[in-house]
């Protein structure tokens, strides 16, 4: 798709109206817009149409007849969508009783870590990358049931201090450390922001910067896509900026191979630490960018606490921007999960503590007590989008239940008191009808 071709798509019409995911999408300049009331009335219907899914459970005897009058629970246990954060003072923190805190609230609420992989600060000496920490931190995330990215493969910013100046060298240093990495961690990560804001090639002067520009952002991206690939067939790759203007857009559009582009995901930015988005821009950006037919994931999203003292320094979070980070945040978040092309979203950061620009960043306080966001959060994340049902079996055997994608746990509850499980996935586009059969007493 040429330049012409994206402002079409991205253009709309005089009048804002509905594009296929139902929600508002853009309006030429001067033309009305939806307001963020408006989205959110439209969101409810969008979530319960795009997340949710019929389907039931039928209880069978050892005759293979139905029981009726059974009493079942349908109860959630994981998100098939991703909602996530980077997780990166794990085992940094000081004070065991905060390190303790902060995992624990993590674990509550995300079912999705990413986890750093800056090649500057990952490797501080050639060949000695810092896999044990990583390790480490990928088998606690595995044992929470947490599932695992890691970013970024790729950058021109994180350029280690022993980098030589040759270009040739750079070039096979960085495929050799993609295929390494990425085959290494394939048992526990299956997800990767290969490419890290291929759009400013060269805007850091760094080493590595200087070289990648010299090869030009598509044959950058497209070598280290296939690098990665090859490593891991089946897992999610992706391409990731904070741009999502015409510049993505048409980088995206060209990292292809017989027609097929290159990646698995887009990973769009939403760093707001000075003003929020409007709603509608969520409708906007990801009915532009569905039209390369593969899910977006949110990568980064802040919305920060504190206020800005100067272009480095941030104020300590206070009360005003905890709560009005408290109102916006679900409604973002609202916005995006009626989206159906939205496969995942990750927050940037958890903690206040050693936060990105020093901002008031996260859920949780630098003494890892939750702010209002957090608990927001969770009665969205583990409540208002959360299934558990309860109910009998009819006469045919069976009870019928509207859920939320993910993962559950089926009990059945017999008249004679015994009680059968059984792990089940609700899943896309599937009949998710799952028998119980129940053996003799």
């Amino acid at each position: 798709m040429n330049r012409r071709g994206f402002l079409k798509v991205a253009g709309g019409s005089a009048a804002w109206l509905l594009g296929p995911s139902g929600l508002a999408i853009g309006a030429e300049d001067g033309a009305t817009k939806p307001t963020n009331k408006e989205v959110l009335a439209q969101a409810g219907e969008w979530i319960e149409k795009n997340r949710k899914g019929d389907g039931r459970v039928v209880v069978l005897g050892p005759d293979r007849k139905p029981v009726a009058g059974a009493r079942i629970t349908v109860e959630q246990q994981r998100h098939e969508f991703l909602f996530g954060c980077n997780l990166f003072r794990f085992a940094r923190i000081d004070n065991p009783e905060r390190e303790a805190d902060y995992r624990r609230r993590f674990a509550a609420i995300f079912n999705y870590a990413t986890l750093g992989f800056y090649w500057a600060a990952y490797e501080l000496e050639p060949g000695r990358p810092e896999y044990a920490y990583t390790d480490q931190v990928a088998n606690w995330c595995r044992q929470n049931k947490i599932a695992c990215k890691g970013h970024p493969l790729v950058w021109d910013y994180a350029d280690p201090k022993w980098l030589p100046r040759d270009f040739g060298q750079i070039h096979s240093l960085s495929i050799a450390r993609v295929r390494e990495i990425v085959d290494r961690f394939q048992d526990r990560i299956d997800r990767w922001d290969v490419v890290n804001e291929p759009t400013h090639l060269g805007r850091f002067k760094t080493r590595f910067g200087e070289w990648a520009l010299s090869v030009g952002s598509v044959a950058y991206a497209k070598e280290h896509l296939q690098t990665a690939r090859a490593a891991n067939p089946k897992a999610t790759l992706l391409v990731n900026d904070y741009r999502t203007d015409s510049a993505f857009f048409l980088i995206l559009d060209r990292l292809r191979q017989a027609g097929k582009v290159l990646f698995d995901a887009i990973g769009i930015q939403s760093h707001m630490h000075d003003s929020i988005w409007p709603l509608s821009r969520v409708g906007e950006v990801c009915d532009v960018y569905r039209q390369l037919e593969v899910p977006i994931h949110f990568t980064e999203t802040t919305i920060v606490s504190g206020q800005r003292l100067a272009a480095d320094r941030w104020s300590a979070t206070i009360a005003a921007g905890e709560t009005a980070q408290a109102d916006y945040v679900p409604q973002f978040y609202t916005a995006l999960f009626a989206h159906p092309s939205v496969q995942a979203i990750t927050w940037w950061d958890f903690s206040d503590d050693h936060a990105w620009q020093g901002a008031a960043a996260g859920w949780i306080r630098k003494d890892m007590t939750p702010k209002p966001v957090y608990d927001r959060m969770m009665k969205l994340i583990k409540g208002q989008w959360w299934t558990k049902a309860e109910g009998r079996t009819n006469a045919q055997g069976e009870f019928p239940c509207r859920a939320f994608y993910g993962d559950y746990r089926v009990a059945v509850k017999l008249p004679d008191g015994r009680t059968v499980t059984r792990e089940v996935r609700w899943q896309r586009g599937q009949s998710n009808r799952f028998e119980m059969g129940i053996n003799p007493a």
